[in-house]
């Protein structure tokens, strides 16, 4: 694929990836452009088709996934999720940085590919804090939020192995892990996007 070499977030839910990159989408609009990924599980409040994700059902995703359409994928609690190669080449094809919002399992699969992002994890101080978050948000059962306990401490452990991510962003402060992946992208757009001035975010 070609275009500005993209940056893959992952992490655990409820370790604020997805605040920080809301985030950094609503400040730096015409830099970055995000990859809504595909899942076959139904909208949360507030969710909306195609821009958080492209709702859809098992029975397409899985043919899509046997066509060779995505680049990653992966189960969890019973639905699909995945990252279509259509997706991230509508972001590329607008010259924009394109950032992929994975699980563990997906980055494993990008790394058999010849993607070559950016890895960066987003994780939390403990566990402890983890399920503070998970369990402030009052949208999980008690049998989801263990899962993504599960899926967290899997996570967390794997993070720390050497390669697995070229950086490890603590989120124990919003404000000072904001600005860490700040300083760490405007690396990326000085050294990767030749082909437009390079930006600084402020």
């Amino acid at each position: 694929m070609s275009g500005p070499r993209p940056v893959v977030l992952s992490g655990p839910s409820g370790a604020g990836k997805s605040t920080l990159m809301k985030r950094l989408m609503k400040e730096h609009e015409g830099i970055f452009g995000f990859s809504v990924s595909h899942t076959t599980r139904n909208p949360r409040p507030g969710e909306e088709d195609g821009k958080d994700y492209h709702f859809t059902t098992r029975e397409a995703m899985q043919e899509g996934i046997d066509n060779g359409e995505f680049i990653e994928n992966a189960e969890f609690s019973g639905n699909f999720y995945g990252t279509s190669k259509a997706a991230i080449e509508d972001v590329q094809a607008q010259n924009l940085i394109c950032i992929l919002d994975v699980d563990i399992q997906g980055v494993r699969r990008i790394k058999e590919t010849d993607l070559n992002p950016i890895y960066i994890s987003i994780q939390p101080p403990s566990m402890e804090i983890l399920e503070k978050r998970l369990r402030d948000r009052q949208t999980e059962t008690e049998e989801s939020l263990q899962k993504r306990l599960e899926a967290a401490r899997i996570d967390m452990e794997l993070s720390k192995e050497p390669g697995v991510f070229d950086v490890v962003i603590i989120n124990d402060d919003l404000e000072r892990a904001y600005e860490e992946l700040k300083e760490i992208l405007n690396e990326v757009s000085k050294t990767k996007h030749t082909q437009r001035t390079c930006w600084v975010l402020l």
